[in-house]
């Protein structure tokens, strides 16, 4: 019996991961479908590109056939290891060609009959006997508004994507889709749009598409995951001697309190006061001391009776 080098047939490596065979299994049924190739043996390859795929992508069945071993294909035959028709491999019947397991190899009807079919397994034939592949998943930054995030929004985005028709022919198209972004949505987190991949074949079903959210940079806050910073300008004498202050916040301005002796790069933080969730972010108000230019005679005169009567010395501790 020809020995099935299924790893072969997909052009993954022995160690490819569940993705790595996705990705590659897709990629051949695009070429070889037969709905679209226009290869001579596109049929035959299809089915053989079908089986791997049955195998190798359902972790039992494959970790099946990677105890037989590639090592037993050597010089083109197969002779399966001692006890293996006793109870070693999958023999569900035999099922041969014409029969339940008529889609596949005698390598695969032998020793995975009844674990996989046409309809069992995910083996992709649509009912009328053609074959179907799910279409691809793809994926997408897109750039949105703090105040979107804060607050939720509907948005027209338009997208460029390669589209296959009918005939197989691809080309790049222009679509506009309407998405809900969700309040508390944060940076990094990917929005799921069922059905908006690229179609399947054979009448499979279409992948989905992933949006990837990426915040415009805001005019006063700071983004760190649902935490919110804003620069906040403070007066010397605001610091020195504490004050009540009135300050903008994404639920409307707050009154909060500088302590008493603040420096520059002070936090204050504002519980709950971020992007929403569960739970929800904070915000952070670094206080900033902002000097007062010297530009008139009395400022300046100001500024020398302090540096007179103070004796203020900001190094003393260098």
């Amino acid at each position: 019996m020809e020995f099935k080098d299924y790893y072969e047939i997909l052009g993954v490596a022995r160690d490819a991961s569940a993705d790595d065979i996705r990705r590659a299994y897709r990629k051949l049924a695009r070429k070889y479908h037969p709905d679209v190739s226009t290869e001579a043996d596109a049929e035959a390859r299809m089915r053989e590109i079908n089986e791997a795929h049955t195998v190798l992508s359902d972790a039992e069945k494959r970790a099946a056939y990677d105890q037989l071993g590639a090592g037993y294909a050597q010089g083109g035959g197969f002779n399966p290891p001692p006890g293996w028709e006793r109870g070693g491999g999958f023999r569900g019947g035999q099922a041969g060609p014409g029969g339940a397991q008529g889609d596949f190899s005698d390598f695969f009807s032998a020793f995975f009959g009844g674990m996989g079919g046409a309809g069992m397994g995910g083996h992709p034939r649509s009912a009328g006997g053609g074959f179907r592949t799910r279409g691809e998943d793809r994926h997408t930054v897109i750039e949105i508004d703090l105040d979107d995030a804060l607050h939720g929004a509907q948005r027209e985005i338009g997208l460029r994507a390669m589209q296959t028709d009918a005939h197989g022919q691809s080309s790049m198209q222009q679509r506009t889709l309407s998405v809900r972004i969700p309040a508390g949505v944060h940076e990094g987190q990917r929005i799921r749009l069922a059905g908006q991949g690229d179609p399947g074949l054979g009448g499979g079903p279409a992948g989905d598409l992933y949006l990837e959210i990426k915040f415009r940079p805001h005019a006063r806050y700071r983004v760190e995951g649902r935490d919110l910073t804003m620069i906040v300008p403070i007066a010397p004498w605001e610091a020195a001697l504490g004050a009540d202050i009135e300050v903008p916040t994404p639920g409307g301005r707050v009154e909060v309190t500088v302590p008493e002796g603040t420096a520059s790069g002070r936090r204050l933080r504002l519980r709950g006061r971020g992007i929403p969730g569960k739970p929800a972010g904070d915000l952070y108000l670094e206080l900033q001391v902002v000097v007062p230019p010297a530009d008139t005679p009395q400022a300046r005169a100001l500024y020398e009776q302090m540096a007179h009567d103070l004796k203020f010395d900001p190094r003393a501790r260098l």
